[in-house]
């Protein structure tokens, strides 16, 4: 390995990294000598102590992490205050959201039709949270109102279009693990229990 690839590996382990990386730990990742590695090392704190970089290497209780540089704060607390608080939905929520991005467009009743539950309330959290949005109405008795994902629900899926989308036993998958659930989507009678709640 030469010495600039020996660089760039240790930056992508220290970047990576969630606590700091030890000699001892970065000359096992490489499988070089602890000399070369400190070498380098030492060669990629003094590069990203130059300063045009907006991060550093420093050396922290027994490694190495990669920091902002102080004269970034401000810039990056503004940025980071610039961000979307976390997407939090309850489960029927999701299972609704999961109705209409699977049968889109699709209408308030047939949803209800589909969870076994009156779903208004929901739709209207869905509809604040600008994951879905209207599109148009149905050609029906009523004209109900039809609906869709938005680009927001793409946005926050990381999606770049409906094609994207998992299968629906996947979708089942991901929502147990992002709520920390073992159970798959509530039957109707349990549903509605739990949205009333």
């Amino acid at each position: 390995m030469t010495n600039e690839e020996r660089k760039a590996a240790l930056e992508a382990i220290i970047y990576a990294a969630d606590e700091p990386a030890t000699i001892a730990q970065l000359t096992k990742a490489l499988g070089e000598e602890k000399l070369a590695v400190q070498a380098s090392l030492d060669e990629l704190v003094a590069n990203y102590a130059a300063e045009e970089r907006g991060v550093e290497i420093r050396a922290v209780a027994g490694g190495y992490k990669m920091y902002t540089k102080p004269q970034q704060h401000d810039v990056v607390r503004r940025f980071i205050k610039s961000f979307r608080p976390p997407l939090r939905l309850s489960m029927p929520a999701l299972e609704t959201l999961a109705v209409i991005a699977y049968k889109q467009p699709v209408t308030s009743p047939e949803i209800s039709e589909i969870r076994g539950v009156n779903t208004a309330g929901v739709i209207s959290t869905l509809l604040d949270k600008h994951l879905i949005t209207t599109a148009g109405r149905k050609e029906v008795i009523g004209r109900p109102i039809l609906y869709k994902t938005s680009k927001e629900f793409l946005m926050r899926f990381g999606l770049s279009d409906l094609e994207e989308l998992p299968s629906l036993k996947e979708f089942e998958a991901l929502a147990r693990e992002a709520l920390g659930s073992d159970e798959g989507f509530a039957p109707a009678d349990e549903a509605a229990t739990n949205e009333a709640s």
